[in-house]
């Protein structure tokens, strides 16, 4: 039987998150001595009776010198972020306006016939809908104004940059330019070929992520509260996200979780990625985790218009969440879909021999089922705009193809279309 003394953030139990004790034992391994300068990213969840006097004491004494800084507030979640050194963290553990604290982990984005595939293109033409009048937020890496999205009108009516601050739209990675053409490109330099499905909404984008595709928790949550701020103003329906972490807590403890329900419940549907670390059982990344956003698989099509071929993707992660709940909520096209290029960008330096065309490259993931997925519903809330989230994720779970397996739901754009237009119709009053 071992006789070791339990360090400090080992005693901790519930008030630091396993992310954060990893990062404090990675820590103190480095340092090879108890007491260290290494500032750690964190979140502070504060107690819901915290008071300003208790949350003045807090902000004080972490920002008492140099190599501490507590301060930018995330109120989606009740909490601040900043960076604290070890030291720092055992202080504050135990104050009285301490909740929780985690660790402020990486967040990374996930990386043709899907449109006639899903029945999108048909919707199109037989039903007339084209996802106007209807915003899609995309945070991810960015949007360049390619073409596509801006001709013969300039679609991308708002960008806001978490990373470096500009103030014009561009995207250094290409992920997000991507993810914005799945969902709503037009099509417009290869002659509609490369037509997402709503390819007359409009899009917003918001870069959480750098150039090499990833950021931080709180940058994220940030984008998504930036959400909220702007719903009004962009009529914002839609929230698009590409992206993930590990999942190592509940979805009511997990911080982007939180803030993911949170713009859920402000009347915006949020489609995520489940995560491209299947096929492995309980492989579900956070916010995906979240039982009340859509979380969405990718299937891979074979390159053929036949559904009967069609598999879930290997990569695709796959269910039962950290809470042991089904997930993911629907599948989408994702694998080889051509869509919008960045040029410049990361991803094309990286891949260069997945260009097609000079302006479209050819990517697979849950990354690009998610925005694919996102364009139908815009289509879905074009039809009848009163819809809330809840009904939106009704409607696409019921009208789903159980064809994968005869388990998960396969979206399908026409049925998914024709029963948000038929929905919650008001009764008619017949006249005698």
């Amino acid at each position: 039987m071992s006789n070791r003394k339990k360090v400090w953030f080992e005693n901790a139990e519930r008030k630091l998150d396993p992310g954060l004790v990893e990062q404090l034992r990675n820590s103190r391994k480095v340092t090879n001595h108890e007491t260290n300068n290494q500032e750690i990213p964190i979140i502070v969840y504060l107690k819901k009776n915290c008071n300003q006097d208790k949350k003045g004491d807090l902000l004080k004494v972490c920002n008492a010198d140099p190599h501490n800084k507590l301060g930018r507030e995330l109120r989606s979640i009740n909490a601040m972020k900043g960076h604290l050194t070890p030291d720092r963290i055992k202080q504050i553990k135990d104050h009285d306006a301490v909740d929780r604290i985690f660790y402020d982990r990486k967040v990374t984005s996930f990386l043709d016939i899907a449109c006639e595939q899903t029945g999108a293109v048909k919707v199109r033409e037989e039903l007339g809908v084209t996802g106007k009048d209807v915003t899609i937020a995309v945070i991810d890496t960015g949007i360049h104004p390619h073409d596509d999205l801006t001709n013969p009108t300039n679609r991308i009516i708002a960008f806001q940059d978490f990373i470096n601050g500009e103030s014009e739209p561009y995207d250094d990675n290409g992920h997000g330019t991507h993810c914005a053409g799945d969902a709503a490109g037009n099509g417009s330099l290869s002659n509609g070929k490369y037509a997402g499905p709503a390819p007359e909404a409009s899009i917003v984008g918001l870069k959480v992520l750098d150039e090499q595709g990833s950021g931080r928790l709180s940058t994220i949550i940030e984008g998504l509260e930036w959400c909220i701020d702007h719903k009004e103003e962009h009529n914002i329906r839609i929230i698009s996200l590409s992206l993930g972490a590990p999942a190592y807590e509940s979805f009511r403890d997990d911080p982007l979780s939180l803030a993911a329900q949170a713009a859920w419940h402000e009347g915006m549907v949020v489609c995520a990625a489940a995560g491209n670390s299947g096929p492995s059982a309980a492989t579900i990344s956070t916010p995906a985790i979240d039982p009340f956003i859509i979380t969405v698989g990718s299937t891979d099509d074979q390159n053929t218009l036949e559904r009967t071929d069609d598999v879930i993707a290997d990569y695709s992660s796959r269910g039962p969440t950290i809470d042991t709940l089904v997930k993911p909520d629907v599948y989408a096209p994702g694998t080889n879909i051509i869509s919008l290029l960045a040029p410049g960008s990361a991803i094309e330096s990286e891949i260069p021999e997945m260009v097609i065309d000079e302006s479209y490259i050819q990517l697979s993931g849950t990354s690009m089922a998610t925005p694919i997925c996102a364009g139908i519903i815009a289509l879905m809330l074009e039809a009848n705009p009163k819809l809330s989230p809840n009904d939106v994720k009704s409607i696409l779970k019921a009208t789903s193809h159980p064809t994968l397996d005869d388990v998960w739901g396969y979206i399908e754009a026409e049925s998914a279309v024709q029963m948000a237009k038929n929905y919650l119709l008001p009764a008619t009053t017949e006249t005698v």
